[in-house]
């Protein structure tokens, strides 16, 4: 909660109050990274990028929605520490751990493994709505951390994933 606590006392203003939870709800459901994971697949050079990107989507829900978030169902910061004043309405599943990181990571690490033009900024935006989640106190520091390192994971296997169905495909 010290990060947390610190963010709200030295980060928090009315520029970035407004910014952040815009931020955030490009996360919403991973739908930014699913209507990108489609747009790739639309085209030959960058299908290998929207599949992988595509599979570690599929990969985070299973394992993170489906089976982490109610496995540990971690009660979420601001429902510990009710004085914070929230700028989005609450989430309504368990804290841990953090799906808008979880999808962001997994979508841009897979995207930038086959197009590091297109995978840095998407780099840059997975970045930015992870921090808007400890901004917004929806979710603990190692929520965030394990979205992360996780959602890296996923890209990794979804692009193992995607070459190999690539090179069955070929065979």
């Amino acid at each position: 909660m010290i990060l947390l606590d610190q963010i709200q006392q030295y980060l928090a203003n009315d520029f970035l109050n407004l910014l952040i939870p815009r931020v955030s709800s490009l996360g919403d459901a991973g739908l930014i990274w699913i209507v990108l994971s489609v747009l790739l697949l639309l085209f030959p050079k960058t299908r290998k990028a929207g599949l992988a990107s595509g599979i570690a989507l599929l990969f985070m829900l299973v394992t993170g929605n489906m089976i982490l978030k109610p496995l540990v169902a971690r009660l979420r910061p601001f429902a510990v520490n009710t004085a914070v004043e929230l700028l989005i309405p609450p989430p309504t599943d368990f804290s841990f751990l953090s799906g808008h990181t979880y999808a962001s990571f997994a979508s841009a690490s897979a995207i930038f493994r086959n197009s590091r033009r297109i995978g840095i900024p998407a780099l840059i935006l997975a970045s930015l709505i992870a921090f808007s989640r400890l901004y917004l106190y929806v979710h603990y520091p190692t929520d965030v951390l394990f979205g992360i390192l996780l959602g890296i994971l996923a890209g990794w296997i979804g692009n193992r994933l995607s070459e190999r169905l690539l090179r069955q495909r070929r065979a």
